[in-house]
């Protein structure tokens, strides 16, 4: 299973990030929120998605179809990909408008252009006028980012957002999306690699590994009081820039697991420095270790 019993919750105005290697689920567990999972190869086969008071799981595909794009919206990894590379963004931009919010096509460009302009492109008028790879990859993840805002969405999951952007543009389009967040009310999601953007970003956050989440607190608890060893380690792991010039990067010794035949206890196991781990035979649950301070039950892995 790439992702295997999460449970997790995300409020209004509120920024969840969620961090893990790539491979631990993060992406698929953000593609089931919104069902776009292919099937085959994969599928849902258990547990429920509720939004607003509704299970998405069981919801039909027509349904759904009002929600994406409309209530939930999502921004992915790569913009290039994502836009339609023979369809004006004015055109892009107004088709959603158009089909979830009833605009005529003047009102829907009209909306488009001042979205545009939110989102700090500038001339955003005569912008609409032109393609995708006229716009470099700032910009085009700006336009992905006044999309999504169209609609007034209670959700926006950001998908890696600031793939193969620069750092300095990575910052403005983060600052963008959590100022954003903050003004609208919207609940948003960042899924990432990154260590240092959900430390400056996130109000809470959940760190997976091999299809399960092992930790989940607010920034603070994560970034200075983290308690699960893979934890310890991500954070270990970062580079830093007043290391002396001969220090090694520090690495965590091992793989993570086969999700197809995983191990049958605790998922870091194999990696655990303290191995026998006395959790190797049943998967461990989460506890509450503190306050709003969520942990796997293994005692071996956790402080």
């Amino acid at each position: 299973k790439a992702v295997d019993g999460i449970s997790y919750n995300v409020h209004e105005g509120e920024v969840l990030g969620i961090v893990g290697e790539s491979g631990c689920g993060k992406s698929v567990s953000a593609m089931s929120v919104m069902k776009l999972i292919p099937n085959p190869p994969g599928r849902i086969v258990d547990g429920s998605v509720l939004f607003e008071g509704e299970d998405l799981v069981t919801l039909p595909e027509p349904g759904m179809r009002q929600i994406r794009g409309n209530r939930i919206a999502m921004v992915f990894q790569e913009p290039m990909t994502s836009l339609n590379p023979v369809l004006t963004i004015g055109r892009q931009l107004t088709e959603t408008l158009e089909l979830h919010q009833g605009l005529s096509k003047d009102a829907a460009l009209g909306r488009a252009a001042e979205l545009l302009d939110r989102v700090g492109i500038p001339e955003a008028g005569q912008r609409l006028k032109d393609y995708p790879h006229q716009f470099s990859g700032g910009m085009r993840q700006r336009v992905m980012i006044a999309i999504a805002l169209s609609c007034d969405p209670k959700l926006i999951i950001a998908d890696e957002p600031t793939t193969a952007l620069d750092v300095t543009i990575q910052a403005q389009i983060l600052e963008l999306m959590q100022d954003l967040a903050k003004e609208f009310g919207t609940a948003l999601i960042i899924i990432t690699h990154n260590l240092g953007v959900v430390a400056r970003y996130a109000d809470r956050v959940i760190v997976m590994y091999a299809g399960k989440i092992i930790e989940e607190g607010s920034a603070e608890q994560i970034f200075h009081d983290p308690m699960h060893a893979y934890t310890r380690g991500l954070l270990a792991s970062v580079p830093r820039l007043d290391a002396t010039e001969h220090k090694k990067l520090q690495t965590i010794e091992g793989l993570p697991p086969d999700l197809v035949d995983p191990p049958p206890g605790c998922g870091f196991q194999p990696r655990c420095q303290k191995t026998p781990c006395k959790c190797s035979e049943a998967p461990p649950e989460i506890i509450e270790a503190k306050k709003g301070h969520f942990i796997v039950d293994c005692k071996c892995c956790r402080k």
